[in-house]
Parts: structure tokens; C-alpha cells; sequence
């Protein structure tokens, strides 16, 4: 299985095929990021398409986070809506090639998007990109069935365990009380703080 090219969400973004786009920050991570204080965190949010959480960020004072996604056409379309946001922390990569070490990983809809063949290097990759201590928050489809042939792609809690124990401490990994209707029972939400270094599985 290849995996899903530049070309691939370009055209999907082009053609305003953007399901998984809910138009504001979700409930979730507003909640997770109103209780941080410290505004010098250097953040990534990975395949992170129009993010509407990196503008919630932005605004909210975390002045060095990091937008990457591997196509153009959300980037751009960021850009324009939050012009003061800093061109040089708008990157266009793909997350696998991606240098950097952050304090805090933001997964929305990003892991649901990669063939599940990639997840295990996923893991691996957010492990690296991490400072020590540094923590990967988020949200995970909680849901086996969907995906059955293109992304978004599900999964189960304990399927996720496994890629994730080797690399991670789990503080938080349950059912999120306040997801969107549509995602009602859907998502887990996770804190994953980074582990000291790699253990053997």
C-alpha cells in the first residue's frame, strides 16, 4: 500500500472534499488548551489542514506553534485567515521527513488520515520530534468499521495501545465526554507523555 501523496489531499482540498474539517477548534482540545499556562511552548500540529486549533493557539497567545501539512492548499488557506501568524512556522513537508523538537504534538484527524500500515512509525516519529518530557495530546477514532477503504481510517483503544507503549507514559486514554454529535462515542482522547527513551515491546 503507498501512502497517500501531497497530490492526493491537494484535490481533495480543491474540490472542498474536507469532511473532516468540523469549522472550529474541538471541544476536546479547547478544553485541554484553556488550562495551559505556559504560553513559550514550542507545539506542532501535524497534517493539520485549515486547523482551526492552531488559530485558537495563535490568538491565545502560544505565539511558537508550528503548522505542518504536506499539502498546499490548507496552508494557504491559513494563512489568509490568520495573517499575522508567522509564514516560517506555516510548514509544507511530509511529517515523516520532519526535524524538529517540540514540548507538546496536537493529533486532530492527522493518525486517521495515514494507511495503518504507517501508525507503528507514527508513533516512533512523535517520539523523536518530542523534547524530553514532552507530551503528544489529542484525539483517535474509537471506531473499527470506519475506513474500510480510504481514510478516515479507525481503530480500537487496545490497537492503540500497542503503538503507543513502547514510547509513551499513558496519563490520559479514555472516551471523550464532549465530543461533536457526529463523533459522540466515537473519539478516545489522549495525553501521552514521551518516556525517557524507547523500551522493548
Amino acid at each position: 500500500m503507498e501512502p497517500l501523496t501531497a497530490e492526493f489531499w491537494t484535490e481533495l482540498y480543491d474540490e472542498g472534499d474536507t469532511g473532516w474539517d468540523v469549522g472550529s477548534v474541538s471541544a476536546p482540545l479547547k478544553a485541554y488548551f484553556d488550562q495551559l499556562s505556559d504560553r513559550t511552548l514550542d507545539i506542532l500540529i501535524p497534517g493539520g489542514g485549515n486547523s482551526h486549533e492552531a488559530e485558537y493557539l495563535f490568538n491565545a497567545g502560544f505565539k511558537k506553534t508550528h503548522l505542518l501539512d504536506w499539502a498546499n492548499p490548507p496552508l494557504e488557506n491559513f494563512k489568509k485567515r490568520v495573517p499575522a501568524f508567522p509564514s516560517s512556522q506555516l510548514i509544507r513537508q511530509n511529517f515523516f521527513d520532519h526535524v524538529g523538537k517540540y514540548d507538546l504534538i496536537i493529533e486532530q484527524t492527522f493518525f486517521c488520515a495515514l494507511n495503518p500500515e504507517f501508525r507503528a512509525a507514527y508513533a516512533k516519529k512523535m517520539f523523536d520530534l518530542l523534547k524530553p518530557d514532552g507530551k503528544l495530546v489529542g484525539l483517535l477514532f474509537d471506531d473499527r468499521m470506519i475506513g474500510r477503504e480510504g481514510p478516515p481510517f479507525g481503530g480500537t483503544e487496545s490497537e492503540y495501545r500497542n503503538y503507543f507503549s513502547a514510547y509513551f507514559s499513558f496519563n490520559v486514554f479514555k472516551r471523550a465526554y464532549n465530543s461533536i454529535d457526529p463523533r459522540k462515542d466515537r473519539e478516545l482522547f489522549m495525553i501521552l507523555k514521551r518516556k525517557e527513551k524507547v523500551e522493548p515491546v
